[in-house]
This record gives C-alpha cells, sequence and structure tokens, in this order.
C-alpha cells in the first residue's frame, strides 16, 4: 500500500514536472514570438518613419528652400528700396507721346525709363516748359493727390506723366519740342533734357497750346484709353 502510494506520488510529481515544464516552455515561446513581432513591428515602423523622415525632410527643406529664397528676395528687394536713392537724372530715357492731336484729351504722354542699372526713385510731376517757354508749367488741379510720393523704378521699369494741352483761337503757342527735368522732394529740379512730341509713328509731332498742366509721375498711364 506504501509502495503504491509512493509510486502514485512519484508518477504525480513527474507528471507536475512535466506539465510545469512544457508550460515554461510554451510561455517561453511565446514571448520569444512576442519579442520577434515586436522587434519586426519596430524595425517596420523605424524603416517606416527613416523613409517618411527622408521624404518629410526633402519636401519641407525644399519649401524651406523655396520660401527662404522668396522671402531673400523680397526682404533684399525691401532693403533696396529702403536703400534706393533719388533718380537725378542721367539714368533716365524719355520719351514725349503726342496722342489724340487737335480733339478733346490731347496730351503728351511722357515716359520715363530708368536705363541705368540700380533702381532709384521719383517723387512729385516733372518739372516741363514747352517750346521756347522759359517757365515751367504748373500741377494739374485735376490730378489726384499724392505730389509727395516717391515711386520707385526699377532698372528698366517705367513712369508716366501727361501734359494736357488746352488750345484757344489762334494766338496758341505751337512747338514740337519739350523739356523735361525731374524734381527732388524739396521742389528742386535737376539737369533738363529736350526731346521731339512724337506720333504714333514716331515722326515729330507739332502740338499747340493756350495753357498747359502736368500730372503726377505715375506707374500706369494717365488717359490710357
Amino acid at each position: 500500500m506504501r509502495t503504491t502510494r509512493i509510486r502514485t506520488t512519484v508518477l504525480a510529481a513527474a507528471t507536475a514536472a512535466l506539465a510545469l515544464s512544457l508550460t515554461a516552455c510554451g510561455g517561453s515561446d511565446g514571448a520569444g514570438g512576442t519579442k520577434a513581432d515586436a522587434s519586426r513591428s519596430t524595425a517596420g515602423t523605424s524603416a517606416t518613419a527613416q523613409g517618411g523622415g527622408a521624404e518629410a525632410n526633402s519636401s519641407p527643406v525644399s519649401g524651406d528652400q523655396g520660401t527662404s529664397g522668396s522671402g531673400a528676395h523680397d526682404g533684399s528687394g525691401k532693403a533696396t528700396t529702403a536703400q534706393d536713392g533719388q533718380c537725378h537724372g542721367n539714368e533716365i530715357s524719355y520719351g514725349v507721346r503726342h496722342r489724340f492731336p487737335k480733339q478733346q484729351g490731347e496730351h503728351l504722354l511722357i515716359t520715363a525709363r530708368n536705363a541705368g542699372s540700380e533702381p532709384c526713385w521719383v517723387t512729385s510731376y516733372p518739372s516741363v516748359m514747352l517750346g521756347d517757354a522759359s517757365k515751367a508749367l504748373g500741377h494739374s488741379s485735376k490730378d489726384a493727390p499724392g505730389s509727395g510720393k516717391r515711386i520707385t523704378i526699377r532698372p528698366g521699369g517705367t513712369v508716366y506723366s501727361a501734359v494736357n494741352l488746352f488750345a484757344y483761337g489762334s494766338g496758341a503757342h505751337t512747338s514740337t519740342n519739350v523739356s523735361i527735368a525731374l524734381r527732388d522732394r524739396t521742389g528742386d529740379t535737376g539737369p533738363a533734357v529736350e526731346r521731339d512730341a512724337r506720333d504714333g509713328k514716331g515722326a515729330a509731332s507739332k502740338f499747340s497750346w493756350s495753357e498747359a498742366d502736368v500730372t503726377n509721375w505715375n506707374t500706369a498711364k494717365p488717359y490710357d484709353f
């Protein structure tokens, strides 16, 4: 009886030990599987993250460079604008177009182009004398305010002004010649240049006036119709 109980006990103990061993082995495999899965998942995530990071870094960097380039350009433009000097006249190329001869709205369109290599600014309205007159024309009373505004002209850029012509009767003056000079902010004028007014075909065009006045410089053509 004792022997049976001992054998049963030993068998039970052996069975329990085998069960524990199997459980331990199964647990180890499960843990190892979990770790392996976690490792693969981490590696996959890391690879994805690195790939996404490279793409994300490349895209924002490209964008940053574009923004920075644009910003540098804008910043440079603003800085340049702030440091622009006044146009003195020697860097300006003028053209005078006679528009609507002997019609309502007749005027001389003055185009000033910056032929220099640096930006410069103009202000107010040009000092204009017609023909052999010794007195500069006044500012147009119908012009919009803003004569104190500075307009920066980039190299190759243009600004415009117009000389309004009013002819009454037979006592009007006649000429093709226009004398143009720039004004500074105090109203003083620089050196003048003389140009002939031209028609649409480029030929010298005679104009007549009893009275005339001048508009401010503008970036758009006045009376552009």
